[in-house]
Order: structure tokens, then sequence, then C-alpha cells
């Protein structure tokens, strides 16, 4: 594909970066001079240092002949005005736009979409869902939950003396019952495809994908006991926090019965009353039945009497983390869980860590990219979410066809973790699983047809709707295009 990149941040250079590898043709524009000259000396496409919004700019870039336009810039009118602009002379473009403001998603939900854009991405939805999913699995580990099927992948490290630690993986389903598979093993900065002579260890991370029941068991095993949450502290009043305090709050209820709930798109905008379900009802329970205290602690005064108002049964909690006096006066250190969702990615690691440190059971910390993700984890987080990583993958997910469900990068980003739908026509369709071979390695791991998911075995057959997840090396994509012709 030839796509533009509009914004040279973190997310959009990440995003070049990630589709550079994958033989992509890429070109990017960038308004402010320092970070042109930045991503023109690190990336190995064209970079174009003007604005977005001009035509000048967007015909240099390639527009008259490219597949998609990503606008990443740091304002939501900006991305929509650079969309709009390209819509009106190449309507056939996809065209991305990663806003914040709810509002504009609630419009493109609607059946006219907004300035011709095809996809919105929410940087700050992304991270609430993968913040309270991970709570919801009792934050022992990473959790990757896929649509619609029974089978979520777990990720989490070996700790010393544990049951996995020194255990071939031809004895692992001695130890865990039902179907399971070991999907992938990080060791010492290398990710490996495992098989069956491989034998795990401690400090080892591993991904297997198994039921919610198994992948308990896999937890256990690994050293990391689950525990009920019920008394859960989120640092940072913003967006995130925000967010994350509703879906905890009201996963499931009619928002329009909570008065606080008005206003999605941040707590400074809350009294205005929006019906609708919660955007969270994806989760299975209702946390509410698990937990028995959400309190939220942030520093502006003025923050903190909105988000009184608009999440009464909060205990919210108008101090600065940071002071120690307060960490002991309010007892924060009963807590079960602690997240730490402010602005401040090194803050968050930090006070992660000194709160475990005094008692805190479990710890969830946002980072903006996937380096500060693997430091976090090593010095002893539970569980990292990095943000700018969630966002690209979700705009990967949208770049890479109809047939496509999602994409996830796992381990050091190397390996990636596809959902995707045989579509009538793809040359596996009514084919054996021998067909599914790649020469960067590669593993079919889940089949969903029919409501009904399974490990598949050796005697399947891809079948037109099945919808299946496979996990693959950076450089594959050609040969999956080949396969399950979906263009990638």
């Amino acid at each position: 594909m030839r796509i533009i990149i509009v914004g040279a941040g973190l997310v959009g250079t990440q995003l070049s970066q990630s589709l550079i590898e994958e033989k992509h043709d890429v070109s990017l524009i960038e308004s402010h001079e320092e970070r042109a000259r930045h991503a023109s000396n690190r990336l190995d496409c064209l970079v174009v240092h003007d604005e977005g919004n001009s035509l000048s700019a967007l015909a240099e870039a390639g527009i008259a002949k490219a597949d998609a336009l990503v606008c990443v810039t740091g304002s939501d009118e900006v991305n929509m005005l650079i969309c709009g602009l390209a819509s009106s002379r190449y309507p056939h473009l996809l065209k991305i736009a990663r806003v914040r403001n709810d509002e504009y998603i609630r419009l493109n939900r609607s059946e006219e979409r907004i300035l011709g854009i095809d996809r919105f991405v929410h940087p700050d939805v992304e991270a609430a869902r993968s913040v309270l999913n991970a709570i919801e699995h009792g934050a022992i580990g990473d959790i990757l939950a896929f649509a619609n099927t029974s089978y979520q992948l777990g990720s989490t490290d070996i700790a010393p003396g544990s049951a996995f630690d020194g255990l071939p993986l031809t004895h692992f389903r001695s130890l865990i019952p039902g179907e399971s598979l070991v999907t992938l093993l990080e060791r010492q900065g290398e990710s490996i495809l495992p098989s069956g002579v491989t034998v795990l260890g401690k400090g080892d991370r591993i991904h297997v994908l198994a039921k919610e029941k198994e992948l308990h068991a896999v937890f256990a095993c690994a050293g990391r006991s689950e525990e009920i949450l019920r008394k859960i502290g989120i640092v940072g009043g913003g967006r995130v926090g925000a967010l994350i305090a509703e879906g905890l709050l009201y996963p499931e209820q009619d928002r329009s019965r909570k008065a606080g709930l008005a206003a999605e798109s941040s707590p400074r905008s809350a009294g205005k009353p929006k019906k609708g379900p919660s955007r969270f009802s994806f989760l299975k329970r209702l946390f509410p039945k698990r937990i028995r205290q959400v309190i939220l602690i942030e520093q502006d005064y003025g923050l903190c009497k909105e988000l009184a108002a608009r999440f009464p049964e909060a205990l919210i909690l108008n101090e600065d983390i940071s002071d120690e006096s307060f960490v002991v006066e309010e007892r924060i250190t009963d807590l079960d869980l602690i997240v730490t969702a402010t602005g401040h990615q090194e803050l968050n690691i930090i006070t992660a860590l000194y709160l475990k440190s005094r008692g805190v059971r479990r710890a969830v910390a946002l980072v903006s990219g996937a380096g500060y993700g693997t430091i976090a984890r090593q010095l002893g987080v539970d569980v990292v979410i990095p943000m700018k990583s969630v966002v690209v993958d979700s705009i990967r997910s949208h770049l890479m066809g109809p047939g496509v469900k999602g994409i996830h990068r796992i381990g050091d980003g190397s390996i990636g973790i596809i959902e995707l739908e045989i579509e009538k026509g793809a040359p596996v369709a009514d084919k054996p699983i021998t067909m599914f071979r790649l020469s960067a390695g590669g593993l079919l791991l889940l089949v969903n047809r029919g409501g009904n998911s399974f490990i598949p075995k050796g005697d399947y057959r891809f079948q037109v709707g099945d919808h299946i997840i496979l996990i693959a090396k950076n450089g594959s994509e050609k040969e999956i295009e080949k396969l399950f012709g979906t263009p990638l």
C-alpha cells in the first residue's frame, strides 16, 4: 500500500517505522522543522516538511497515487480538516483521523460520515479499554481478548521456583488441563516461537492462548496468584483516568440514569445528559459486584470538583500522590490495585513501584511507548499499557483491509497477532492447514466457526466465514496476503 501519514510525533513515527518494515510505501508530512529532520534521519521514507493541510504538500507526498491517509497531528480539528480536504479531491482514499473529542466519534457513527472520514481512532478510549481488560482479569498479567471467542492471550513472567521454572514444553499440558498453546517466549530481549524442545525458565515471559479458567492456572503456575480486587485507586483524573473510573463504576448501565456521566469527552464537560449504553459494555462481568471502593486521586482542585459530581459513588481525593504523608494518612497502601494514569509516564512508573513497595498488591501503569513498557515490567509493574503502541495497533488494523479485524504487536514488536476472516475467493478456502506455511515462521492459533472456538488440529480445513487468529513475524505480510487474499 501507499500510505501518507501527517504528523511525525511518537505515534506518527512509530506507525511509519512499522509500515516501512512491512514494505509499504510511506510518505510522512510534518510541519515542525526539528521533528521533520529527526524523522528524515531515522526513517527510510519520504519526509515532507510542510503543513498537512497544504494541497501542495499532499501532492508532493504522492496523494494522487496513495491508498490511505492517516492524520495523527496533535489537533483533532486539523486531522479532520486534512481528511476533509483530501476527501474533496480523492473520495476513494481511505482516511483515518486520530481524535480525542467523543462528539466527533459519536457523529461518525451516524449514517452520514463526517468530512468523508472512514475511521476515527480515540487514543484515550483505546488505553482505557486495555486497562479495564487487565483489571477484569485480576491485573496479574497482560490480557488480549478476542471478539466472539472464549479464548484469550495471556502474557506473564515466570517467577523463580515456580512450577514453570525449568519445565520442558512437552510437559506443559501435564500442568495445564484443557486446550492451551504457548505461542511466544521472550528471553533476554529475544522473541522466540517455541517448539516442543523449548525449556521454560525463570525470567522468561510467556504468551499463552487459553480459555479464562486455564489462563488463571497458567498465571498460578508462573507464580502469579489471582487476588480479588475490591479497593482500586486511580492516580490522575484526566480523560483516561475518568474513562477507567466510568468503566469500573458503570460498565453496563444506562448512563442517562447517572447524572455525572453526561459528558464523555472529558471531566470538564460533565453535566449534559447523554443517553446510551456505556462504551465499556464489552466487559463480561459487572465490576460493582467485585469492587467495594474506587478512589480517584487528582492534584487539580477544579477537576476534583467535577469528578465528584460525575462519580458520586467514588472517593475523590484532591492530593499530590508524590506526598508521602498523604499516602500514609489516607491509607493508600491498603489498596488492592493502583492504576497510574497521569500524563507523565515517569511519574506513573515511579508511583506504581513505590506503592507496591508499601504494600499495594497490584499495579497498572500507563506509559508512552513500548520501550518504557519493557523497563517498567522488568522493575516490577504488573501490567503496563503503552498508549502509543495501542493507538498504532488500532490504526494498522484499519489499514489492513476489510477481512482483517485486528492486529496486535507483542513481545519486542517483531511479532504480530492478526485476526482475520476467510472471505470468498481466498486462496486458502477449502484447503488444509498445511497450506499455512510462512518462511519467517508463523502459527495458526485459533479458529472461530459458527460461534464455536477451537485450536486447529492437523485435519483442519479453512472455510469461508472462519474467523481465524494467527501469529507471524514481521515481514510475513506478503505471504499472508498471498494465502488469504487480504491486502496488508
